[in-house]
């Protein structure tokens, strides 16, 4: 489904790729695990267009994507680690901004969309809350709810246990587990090496060997 080959990636004098190959097999759960710094996120980042890429290719169902056209394409789907929820918006209209304002969808089309995906989520009581009000499960399926809606091809989550108590790690762990088996592939990146364990198929180390389950 997504390949990754040779790609380079730094800032400055800091190198943090250098030939970073990667395969992502469709509806598989791959979790990214390794030291601060050293690269987890920006390989998210880079896939969601929100960071460039030196060098390399990006091959996606066998067709090479230019490094230039990742933002455009919706290849991922992010989840950041802090959900980044505007404070001052409800639920719905954090779901429905970005589709509204970028993408040319209707108001109708992007409210229809984003009430489904959080029934499918089950956060539609919610829908008219403010972000303040929703427990740390709540606003991570709010999240990932918001990175659905426009309808990536993957869905990448950032340290999704960060600060979180162990019942919620279990939530989270069995969100992704359910998301999987509706056909998701995603990309996790963690810390946590037995949470990964928990949900993944293979877990690669950064600038290291992928450890295939």
């Amino acid at each position: 489904m997504l390949e990754l080959k040779n790609i380079a990636k730094r800032f400055g004098e800091q190198v943090i790729f250098d030939g970073f190959d990667l395969t992502l097999k469709s509806g598989q759960v791959v979790a990214i695990v390794g030291p601060s710094g050293g690269g987890k996120t920006t390989l998210l980042r880079m896939l969601a267009g929100l960071e460039t890429i030196d060098a390399g290719q990006v091959i996606f169902d066998g067709e090479a994507i230019g490094l230039d056209e990742l933002m455009t394409r919706n290849l991922l789907g992010f989840v950041f680690q802090d959900f980044q929820l505007f404070p001052h918006m409800t639920v719905l209209d954090n779901l429905t901004l970005s589709p509204i304002k970028t993408m040319a969808v209707s108001k109708a089309e992007a409210l229809a969309k984003a009430e489904q995906l959080l029934t499918n989520l089950e956060v539609i009581e919610q829908k008219d809350a403010y972000p303040y009000s929703l427990s740390g499960g709540q606003k991570q399926r709010v999240a990932l709810a918001r990175a659905m809606m426009i309808d990536p091809k993957i869905i990448g989550y950032d340290e999704p246990t960060s600060a979180l108590d162990p019942a919620l790690r279990d939530q989270v762990a069995q969100l992704i587990l359910e998301n999987k088996k509706l056909g998701m592939t995603q990309l996790v990146v963690t810390h946590d090496m037995t949470f990964a364990e928990k949900i993944a198929d293979a877990i690669v180390k950064v600038n290291a060997k992928i450890v295939e389950r």
